[in-house]
Formats: C-alpha cells, sequence, structure tokens
C-alpha cells in the first residue's frame, strides 16, 4: 500500500489558505456518498490489461469503510468503466491515443460481459449499494455517467472517493465533483495506483487546491450517523434510495 505523509511545506501552504489542514471537521452521511472508482477485474485482477497491482491491498479499507458508511446510514457507490459508447463519445482518445492492439484489448476486457467488467471478487458489494458506469476517466464530466443526478435525488452533497487508479480515474472525478460543488475527500490509503511518486504528487495537488485527504480511519472518525443528525437537529427528510 502507498505511504502517503503530507510534506511541512504542502501543510503551511494549506494553513496559509484554508487556516486548518482538513475543510470538513465531520462528514453528515447521511448526505455523503463513498465513490469506489474502478475497481473490476481490468483494473485489480493479476493478468488484467491496465493491472494495478497495488489496487489489491486497498480492499479491506474500501470494505471497512463501505461498511461504516452503510451503518452510519450513507451511501455507497460502485463505479464501473464500460466499453459501450466508448468509440462514439470517446473517439479521439481510442483513436489517437492506443495503439490499435492496447485498443481492441481495452475495449473486449471493458466489454459488460467481460470478466474485466466485473467488480474484483474481494469487494463486499451489497444489494442495496448503487451501481453506476461510466465511459470516462471522469465519472462526473458530462456524458460519462448519471451520477450527478443520481447523488442529487438523493440529497447528497458530499463524496469520498476511493478505488484506482489514483492519479486517472478517481483523480478526473473528484476534481470534476469538486467543480460541480460537491464536497469531496480522496482517501489516502484507500486509493492505489502504480508508484508511490504518482500517489503523492496527486493527492498534494488535490488537497491544496480541490478538497480533503484523509485515511480511512480519519473518514471513519469523523463520520455522523444519520441517527445523531436526526436527534440533533430534530426530523429531517431523506431522500428516497432509487435503484
Amino acid at each position: 500500500m502507498h505511504r502517503y505523509v503530507v510534506s511541512d511545506a504542502v501543510k503551511t501552504r494549506l494553513l496559509e489558505r484554508q487556516g486548518k489542514l482538513a475543510s470538513c471537521d465531520t462528514i453528515d452521511a447521511g448526505r455523503t456518498a463513498l465513490v469506489v472508482v474502478d475497481m473490476q477485474n481490468h483494473f485489480v485482477a493479476p493478468g488484467f490489461p491496465a493491472e494495478v497491482p497495488l489496487s489489491r491491498e486497498i480492499v479491506p479499507n474500501i470494505n471497512r469503510l463501505a461498511r461504516a458508511m452503510r451503518a452510519a446510514g450513507g451511501t455507497v457507490v460502485w463505479i464501473q468503466t464500460t466499453a459501450a459508447g466508448g468509440l462514439e463519445q470517446w473517439s479521439n482518445y481510442h483513436r489517437h491515443m492506443l495503439t490499435p492492439e492496447r485498443r481492441q484489448k481495452r475495449l473486449a476486457s471493458l466489454d459488460e460481459a467481460a470478466e474485466g467488467f466485473k467488480l474484483y471478487p474481494a469487494l463486499e458489494v451489497m444489494p442495496d449499494d448503487l451501481r453506476i458506469k461510466k465511459i470516462k476517466y471522469s465519472a462526473f464530466i458530462a456524458g460519462s455517467s448519471n451520477i450527478d443526478a443520481q447523488l442529487k435525488s438523493r440529497d447528497i452533497d458530499s463524496v469520498l472517493i476511493s478505488g484506482t487508479a489514483t492519479n486517472v480515474c478517481c483523480e478526473s472525478s473528484a476534481r470534476d465533483a469538486m467543480m460541480l460543488d460537491y464536497r469531496v475527500t480522496m482517501l489516502s490509503d484507500a486509493n492505489a495506483t502504480w508508484t508511490d511518486e504518482e500517489h503523492a504528487a496527486t493527492l498534494n495537488s488535490f488537497l491544496l487546491f480541490f478538497g480533503d485527504v484523509l485515511t480511512t480511519d480519519e473518514a471513519i472518525a469523523k463520520l455522523v450517523p444519520v441517527t445523531s443528525r436526526k436527534s440533533a437537529q430534530g426530523p429531517f427528510r431523506t431522500a428516497r434510495r432509487m435503484m
């Protein structure tokens, strides 16, 4: 697993900007979604085309955080990249940034009937969790998925980003979510990429300009369950879960 430590230089700049190291003191579970990005066989399982070996090491933290979110009344979202619509809606990437062989392997492996499309089997996926397909790196960019509409229908305004790869689909989704005015946290020990350098560079940049970076333990400690919020604030309307 990546060992990420916030440098003193980053801390100094962060304190100058927002006055504290984390913008969120608490995480309101009822208005928060854990968004797990691309933990599919294609990216996680040994021998698959886009394997990120360290992604297998974050599975226990993702499962632990998902259990905590459900127990607190939060939403768990599993994002899966699909090949369907890729050539039509993301043509320049497929035609000019991939070799023909690489393009063929990607589209075949992420076909929705293929093993590569499936979520990695060690993940604890529950029937009431939300499953969303995306076409592009970012789940939140227009035309990639319907995640923004799905979250807004549940009155969700904050997201915790985990998955793989830290500096590709996770970062792209996290940045676009922030630009859509979500409060966004990336989990340092529940994201993975190919090298420690890529991981650290992404989290440093995100922390300085886009949102919070927390460990799994820190995020769980900040969770405020729906029952606690209800007793503290009185009755409130809970958005209906739409599957």
